[in-house]
This record gives structure tokens, sequence and C-alpha cells, in this order.
């Protein structure tokens, strides 16, 4: 026989490579943090000797969620500003709040309540977006987590830098000392178009070249943030980002929800990819990205939650049940956008877009052990005829049972391992307690 670190028994895996897979009664095997075998049950117990077996007779285990684009940090400023205009909600509540509040303890707290409830909703893996991004990947890397922490640049200054060159070079500082982190990759993140200028967008393409990371930033999020581009630059935002170079397939350009027919073409030549966050895009009334387009035309589209402020959950699997209902609503067909698509965005198509895909995002061997068991053998996932559709539309967050990343269990039986979720409560009720102050 065989031996491996731990063994899980499943009653399904749906693996997402290759696509539209389901495997019944089949076993994963882990070792020294990676997937080293997957087969039958019966098959498994014969071949193998383990440390730790797993008996997961009534669950699903699919591959650890891929958020693609979160503000972690902004779960301090959860529901702080509801039911508001894009514009209004970010220009007289968010960033005065932040102006006033954020500094390294306001983004090491936020992010630890961030990384806790996408934990406990299945996410292994996310991107993101936001002030003191050392500070961000110091807490993933302690935590277990996977992540991708953007190189914000914007034209104005905040409390992690003073202008856009002072970012970009505090984003390369923070790039050096994570580059050999087997948790957390970078890439640049200029905000917007509306919000960073000609001259450190070419200068961010220049660099991203040069160390072969990505950039992901917010395009074509409302149809003002267009009219408004034309009338001060007379081109819409893609146009423009194209003639500085900066679409290619390393962009991770976030909402999209004002396309034409040309521009989607265009950018499918491109290679770019697409982050689809649709609560957050309802919420604020931002439009409808063209998903089945998008795909059709061939663009890797991938989902994510936003910030918590703007949605108000980092709840993948609710997110995955929106981009397939309203998939179907926008497009008029109701078989698209199927069930075992979404999952594909929510997990391999995260990893494509974050250049992971080699590493995570699908459980085949070779892989990370990045894992999420989902138990569907409860009142509110019964009957039962096909697991990944349950999943998808009747499954909730509060069914993920365990998360593994890179072999580690960071959530057990509902029991996070490497966070305190008491010690993060009470920090959370002191923040709220002083932002709300302000209110």
């Amino acid at each position: 026989m065989k031996a491996a670190e731990s063994m899980l028994h499943c009653r399904w895996i749906a693996p997402v490579e290759p696509a539209g897979t389901l495997l019944g009664h089949h076993s994963l095997v882990v070792h020294e943090g990676r997937i080293l075998d997957i087969l039958p049950s019966d098959r498994a117990r014969e071949q193998y000797t383990v440390d730790i077996e797993h008996e997961l007779d009534g669950h699903l285990l699919i591959p650890g969620l891929v958020n693609a684009h979160t503000h972690a940090a902004m779960s301090l400023l959860r529901g702080l500003a509801d039911d508001l205009h894009l514009h209004e909600w970010l220009n007289g509540h968010i960033w005065p709040a932040e102006s006033h509040w954020v500094n390294e303890e306001f983004v090491h707290d936020g992010t630890q309540l961030a990384m806790a409830e996408m934990l406990r909703s299945g996410t292994t893996c996310f991107n993101d977006m936001y002030y003191f991004p050392d500070v961000t990947a110091r807490a993933a890397a302690s935590c277990g987590i996977r992540a991708c922490v953007g190189l914000i640049v914007l034209d104005f200054p905040t409390a992690w830098a003073g202008d856009a060159q002072e970012y970009i070079s505090k984003g390369i500082d923070v790039h050096d000392r994570y580059r050999a982190d087997p948790l957390i990759r970078t890439q640049f993140a200029p905000h917007a178009p509306y919000t960073v200028s000609d001259e450190p967008l070419q200068h961010i393409r220049t660099l991203a070249n040069e160390l072969d990371i990505g950039i992901h930033m917010h395009v074509h999020e409302t149809a003002d943030e267009v009219d408004k581009a034309v009338e001060t630059t007379g081109a819409r935002p893609l146009a423009r980002l194209h003639t500085l170079d900066m679409i290619a397939p390393d962009m991770l350009a976030v909402h999209m929800t004002q396309l034409t027919t040309q521009e989607i073409d265009d950018y499918a030549a491109s290679g770019g990819h697409v982050v689809h966050c649709p609560e957050s895009n309802l919420k604020l009334a931002s439009g409808f990205c063209p998903v089945t387009a998008l795909a059709a035309a061939g663009v890797n589209v991938a989902l994510g939650t936003d910030g918590a402020a703007s949605n108000n959950d980092l709840d993948m699997l609710g997110e995955m049940r929106t981009a397939a209902l309203l998939g179907k609503a926008v497009s008029g067909d109701a078989s698209a956008l199927p069930a075992h698509e979404v999952l594909q965005m929510a997990t391999l198509n995260g990893a494509r877009a974050l250049g992971l895909a080699d590493e995570t995002g699908s459980l085949v061997r070779g892989k990370w052990a990045d894992m999420t068991a989902v138990r569907l053998d409860t009142l509110e996932t019964q009957p039962l005829y096909d697991p990944v559709s349950q999943l998808v539309y009747a499954g909730g967050r509060e069914q993920v049972t365990d998360v593994w990343v890179a072999g580690q269990h960071l959530l057990k039986n509902r029991r996070l391992t490497t966070l305190d979720g008491d010690d993060i409560l009470d920090r959370t009720r002191v923040w709220q307690g002083n932002i709300g102050s302000e209110q």
C-alpha cells in the first residue's frame, strides 16, 4: 500500500476538470499539500494508508471557491451607506469614511473579518484591491488562505500613498517581499480609468510586462462613467485603455456592464479576462455584464463579490446563484449559465484570471489541495437529483462544513482553525462603535 497524509471519502466530487464531471463515491488523496490521487473509494481504501481520513458521506467536494474581486478590509464598512447611487455612495460616504478611518489597523482587522467570512462560505483564494496591500498580504499568509494582493494605484493621496509614483513604488516593494511566498501573488491594481491618468498607466504597463504580473482594474462599471469619459477625453474608457496598451492577456477588467458588440469582440481578441460581480452591480444599479455574449466570444469570465460595503456579503455560493439567474434573465435564455458553468466561473475561471490555473481552481492530480466540502443531506437540499445544480440553486454557505488550502484544514466542521472568531468579533464591534459614532 502507498502512504499519504490524508484522504477524503466523498459522496460526490465535482472536480470542474473535465468540464461537467461528477464523481460518485470517490476519494481524494492528499500528500504534501497537493492532490495525489482521485479514485473510487473502495479502491482508495485498498491502495492507500493515510494518517488522517475524513468521511464526507453526505457532502459534495468542490474546488475551493476563487473570489476574483474583493476589497476585503471594507468589510468594516458593511451597511454603512446602503441604497444609494454609486457616485453618491462612493464620493459622499465611502471615500470620506476611508479618509478618516483607514490605517494599518483598519486594514488588518477588516481583512481578518473578511477572511473569516470567506472561509466560512467556501472561498480559498481571493483577489484584493485596497490600501496597505502589505498588511493584507501579511494577514492572508498568517491565516493560510491563498490571496492575490492588488498593488493599488490612484492619482490622489490616501493614507497609503501621496501620488501615483509613490503607490507604484510601494507596490513594487510589496511584490518583492512576497514574490516567493507559496500563498501570496500580486497584481497591479490601478483603481479605474477615471482615477488614474495616462502616465502612471503607461508606467504600470511597462512594469507589468517586466515583472510578469497582471493588472486588475474597474472598467466600464456604469453608463455614467462611460459618458463622462467621452466628455472629458473624447473616448470610451476601453478605447483609451487600448491606446495605452493596457488591454492584454494579463488584464482583469472588473464589472464591464457597458459594452458594445464591437467592444466585446475586441476584448475577446485581446485575451483579457472579465470579473463579473452580479450582486454589487445589482445593488448599485450599475448595469448588467453581458456574460453569455462575453463567454460566446471566448472571454474567460470569473466571479467576484466586490467589497462587503456594496454587496453586502462575501458569499460566493450566493454569487453563483445570482449570476446564474441574472444570466438567464439578461440573455432571455433559460438554458444560459447552467450550474456546472457557473461553478467553473467561481473556481477554475477565477484561477485562470489570476494566473493560478496550474496550481488551483480544479481538483486534479498535482494541484494544491484547495477544497471545499458542502453538506447536501440537509432538509434544505432534499430531495437531491443533481448535486451541482442543487449546490447552485438551493445550497447556502451555512452548509459549508470544511475548507482546506494546500491541504491545511482551515475550516473544520464549521470551526475556524487559524483565525480567532471571538477576537475578530470583539475588534469589529469596537470599529462599529467608532465609525458609527461619526454618522
